[in-house]
């Protein structure tokens, strides 16, 4: 059964909540998922290494719940590891006309996902994160608070600017081990539509420079200094779009490649060539 922590209190929309963990298969339909009870919380990642993943931008419950239920089984972690995958409410009726708003709840998710964490997974032997597009910035905002280092981030298609490694999110980046960071410029939605969305969201909180690309297309300017590991950019061949990283896809190849990628993070282990994967 895969692990969940749960901030939504809608499967669609919704606002926010402090996390609650569920366990279940997350790719029935619907989900099959139920509540842990508290004493069991910390019990569940005692003693292991945690991976804790978060989806991105404009995924409801029932799609998030899937996805990483569809991860952890391709992963298929040992005795000793576990997945936890976070499901926040970045998402809303209408796509897309909500995004300039969810930078904010996803920095209100990250909070509570730091709290939760120094609470809950303190008896866990390590943490590390993986997260798709906006949830680089859910992921960031919860190391900024974290009580604890993080053995591991991976920071897939990221929806943020490219400059938050060293800038916005310094402290966060210097809180972590190794940072692995995923781009493509096949895709699409953080080339341009993140240079629409970007701006209005930093009207609303200003954060960062304006008018910066995305780190999930053209990755953290280079040269990078550790904790970030270059290499970073897909190949271009390869064609990876915003939705080729996490399952379900159009393409399992791509996808299985992402989750090879995310188990060697995890372990610490040697990467293929630039982007490659």
């Amino acid at each position: 059964m895969t692990l969940y922590l749960n901030f939504r209190t809608a499967g669609i929309g919704g606002g926010i909540t402090d996390a609650y963990m569920l366990e279940g298969d997350g790719t029935a339909n619907p989900p099959a998922l139920s509540a842990v009870q508290w004493p069991d919380v910390a019990r569940k990642v005692a003693g292991k290494d945690v991976l804790i993943g978060v989806h991105g931008f404009n995924v409801n419950y029932q799609r998030g719940a899937q996805a990483f239920g569809l991860l952890d089984a391709y992963l298929d972690l040992a005795a000793s590891e576990v997945l936890v995958g976070v499901l926040w409410p970045g998402d809303f009726w209408i796509p897309v006309v909500n995004y300039p708003f969810e930078g904010s709840d996803a920095m209100d998710c990250g909070k509570r996902l730091a709290l939760f964490c120094d609470k809950y997974f303190a008896g866990a032997q390590s943490v590390s994160f993986v997260s798709h597009s906006l949830g680089a910035r859910l992921v960031l905002e919860t190391m900024s608070h974290l009580g604890r280092r993080a053995r591991m981030i991976c920071l897939m298609a990221g929806a943020i600017n490219n400059d938050c490694l060293t800038q916005e999110y310094h402290g966060a980046a210097s809180n972590a081990d190794r940072i692995y960071v995923l781009a493509s410029h096949g895709d699409s939605v953080v080339h341009v539509a993140f240079q629409i969305g970007d701006p209005i969201s930093n009207v609303l909180d200003h954060d960062h420079a304006f008018f910066t690309k995305a780190l999930g297309y053209e990755g953290p300017p280079f040269p990078a200094a550790p904790p970030v590991l270059f290499p970073w950019q897909i190949q271009d061949n390869f064609s990876y779009g915003h939705g080729d990283y996490l399952p379900p896809t159009t393409n399992p190849l791509m996808a299985s490649r992402v989750g090879d990628y995310i188990l060697r993070a995890f372990r610490g282990q040697a990467q293929p060539r630039p982007g490659a994967l």
